[in-house]
């Protein structure tokens, strides 16, 4: 431990490194401040990019998103405030792997989604929610039963997105936790409501690219300008090998210990092999990592935004998108955690257990490397994630409140002006309720410390895991019935949950809030939850196969615009031919099972016989984190303004008036030309003179 923290009991200790008024500009005037951008680039797509705002523009951005933005939105989408926060937390505790399975558990579900993305180029390309599609093969009793799974599934991500960030700021400045938890949001509205879908996919392309150069210097900072791989190993080894004695004389004041076993990263962990932190052999870890998987299967599959990315995107960019996002996406937690996570046990800074679960391991290790400017990066970073998770939440509630509640219950006849109107109105409601169920989670977190974003994260799988499989045959198997759907879905919930209470119950102490956070409790639930449901669904289903002839499905979906002459061209690409669907979908399968083989099997059992990590191997497993992370932030800032290079410029011809595409595109000279034309028009009613070429230069004097 560095000498300045000896008799510190927390590393933050209720004295925030930067002023109150830092929270206040962070979520009221960079709130503001990225409004105001959004909105403008809105402006400008609509009137130079000839953009129309319909309901379906509005809620599918036209179905014509590129393979660069759509990775783009799925990173920015799945970058929660957990992913930032929680991935250092489980460094923090398990050591290498932690950072591993939480990258390697979240990543997998993008991967396999892209499959689903595909099938539903295939077989429901005029949808608009997922609900929709499970109305017209399921009918009515399904469709509820999942409007409230996925109802379920937004709740909890805005809870963790709220629970992280307030916390963060909190920490950081000293912001009042609620007013912090109920400002983050409330910007995402304006903007949403301007542009719908595809406002929010601009903003997440400039979040993402701000979140990944942050990233970048950090990783930077850790391992090549301040410290180095073989430091950190070093390090790393020597809070191992501390004795208890050791620690109560690191951890002491006024007289006497204050160290704890467990609350502090001191001295062997618990459950690693050799008690190292340099080592996949860690049970909590691997207990997290099928936690992890499970739960984020959840929420992807059950959350309407993943589908929304999916419906939005260009057939030939759906499938290519998720894949490309869920491998730039692994590098955040990975690398991220990997630096911050692991710098944070090898200062053996004191951080407590109870500020690891609110996710300020990273904020920590910001605060020391780079003083309150550590803190800004961190708290930007973070609010970054929330607004951007958040728009994508708004959009995704006001998309099924549109068509799967006003449309379908409400108003059958409902116009496309109509459902536009209540799709502005759902999203300024959904943000209305972010900055309630803020005031209210923050009320229950300051009764009950311990229910806090590693809480709800480990939870969040006993709740949804069981609407998984019911969603993935709904596009994969024509025989899944629904019967099979609902009841796997409901009872699959009950029994995770009950077996959730009842693993806490036989814990000492019974049924606590401390005890149903625990990985093993959570681990028994979730595990319930969605192996039981996908038992009872596939039993059901081949006891009474639906035989569904999937050209019904489309058939059964209606685009508003159809009965108003609106254009929908975009469904007439010939990316839409059946040969061309299908190659994609074989070219998906092998690869996106193929990775999913690779980071959850393959990659965790070579690192088996390595045991403790050797210090080449450490250096190894550092040169992975941090090229991966180079190359990631390289592909996802410039592959999305290169593949919409011509809108951005015919904004560009708008605004100035220049023929800017001349510039990219053709010789320096017909450039000129082009521009001098477009500046000042040649007026055809007068006489063209035309000079004879100068072939010499006349001598001076």
């Amino acid at each position: 431990m560095l000498s300045k923290y000896y008799g510190e009991e927390s590393f933050f200790g209720g004295t925030p490194p930067l002023d109150e008024w830092v929270g206040w500009f962070l979520c009221l005037g960079f709130g503001l401040i990225f409004c105001a951008v959004t909105l403008g680039m809105v402006y400008l797509d609509q009137k130079f990019g000839g953009t129309k705002i319909t309901s379906e523009q509005f809620n599918t951005a036209g179905r014509t998103v590129k393979v660069g933005l759509t990775a783009s939105v799925i990173v920015s989408q799945w970058t929660w405030s957990a992913t930032l926060l929680q991935s250092s937390n489980v460094a923090w505790g398990f050591g290498v792997s932690g950072p591993f399975w939480y990258a390697s558990g979240a990543t997998v579900q993008i991967l396999l989604f892209g499959i689903l993305s595909i099938q539903l180029k295939a077989r429901a390309k005029k949808a608009h929610t997922v609900c929709e599609m499970v109305k017209v093969r399921w009918g009515t009793t399904a469709h509820i039963t999942f409007l409230y799974f996925c109802f379920l599934a937004n709740t909890i991500v805005t809870a963790m997105l709220i629970l992280g960030g307030a916390a963060t700021v909190n920490a950081l400045t000293g912001m009042n936790v609620i007013a912090a938890g109920f400002l983050i949001p409330v910007f995402v509205i304006p903007y949403t409501m301007a542009g719908g879908l595809k406002a929010t996919f601009m903003a997440s392309y400039v979040h993402t690219a701000i979140i990944f150069i942050i990233l970048v210097v950090f990783m930077y900072t850790v391992y090549i300008k301040v410290y180095s791989s073989d430091i950190i190993y070093d390090m790393m080894e020597a809070v191992t090998d501390m004795s208890t004695d050791e620690c109560e004389a690191a951890f002491y004041a006024d007289g006497e210990t204050f160290y704890e076993a467990g609350k502090y990263a001191c001295g062997p962990v618990a459950d690693n092999f050799h008690g190292s932190y340099l080592t996949m052999l860690s049970l909590d870890g691997i207990r997290f990592g099928i936690i992890n998987l499970i739960g984020n299967f959840g929420t992807v599959f059950v959350d309407q935004s993943y589908w929304q990315s999916a419906i939005a995107a260009k057939p030939a960019a759906a499938h290519k998108g998720y894949m490309l996002g869920g491998l730039v996406w692994f590098t955040i937690p990975f690398t991220l955690a990997t630096s911050m996570g692991l710098t944070a046990l090898a200062l053996q800074l004191p951080i407590t257990n109870i500020e690891s679960g609110q996710g300020l391991v990273p904020a920590a290790v910001a605060v020391h490397l780079f003083g309150g400017s550590g803190g800004w990066m961190i708290a930007i970073m973070l609010f970054m994630a929330i607004i951007s998770t958040g728009s994508a939440e708004a959009i995704a509630v006001s998309s099924l409140v549109s068509y799967d509640i006003y449309r379908t219950y409400i108003n059958p006849k409902a116009t496309g002006a109509q459902i536009l109107r209540v799709s502005k109105y759902a999203i300024f409601i959904s943000g209305a309720f972010m900055g309630i169920l803020s005031a209210l989670l923050q009320a229950i977190g300051e009764a009950e410390p311990a229910l806090g974003l590693g809480w709800v994260y480990q939870f969040m799988g006993n709740a949804i895991g069981s609407a998984v499989v019911p969603l993935t045959y709904l596009l994969l198997w024509k025989d899944a019935n629904a019967t099979g759907a609902i009841a796997g879905a409901f009872i699959g919930q009950i029994l995770g949950l009950s077996c959730w209470l009842i693993h806490a119950s036989t814990m000492d102490g019974g049924i606590t809030v401390v005890n149903l956070g625990t990985l093993d409790a959570n681990l028994t639930g979730n595990l319930v939850a969605i192996l039981s449901s996908g038992l009872i669904h596939t039993i059901m289903s081949l006891m009474n196969p639906q035989n569904y002839d999937f050209k019904q499905l489309d058939e059964g979906l209606i685009m508003l615009e159809d009965a108003e002459g609106m254009d929908h061209s975009a469904l007439e690409d010939e990316d839409y031919a059946p040969e061309k669907l299908e190659h994609a979908r074989k070219w998906i399968m092998k690869y996106g099972i193929g990775l999913t083989f690779v980071l959850f099997i393959l990659w965790p059992l070579l690192s088996i016989p390595a045991g403790v990590f050797t210090k080449d191997y450490f250096s190894f497993w550092i040169f992975v984190a941090l090229a991966w992370g180079f190359l990631a932030t390289v592909v996802i800032i410039v592959l999305p303004i290169y593949e919409s290079l011509d809108s951005i410029l015919a904004v560009a011809d708008g605004i100035t008036g220049m023929d800017t595409k001349a510039i990219f595109y053709d010789s320096p000279s017909s450039a000129l030309e082009k521009t001098t034309a477009a500046v000042a028009p040649v007026d055809e009613s007068e006489p063209v003179v035309e000079l004879a070429p100068v072939t010499e230069l006349a001598p001076v004097g």
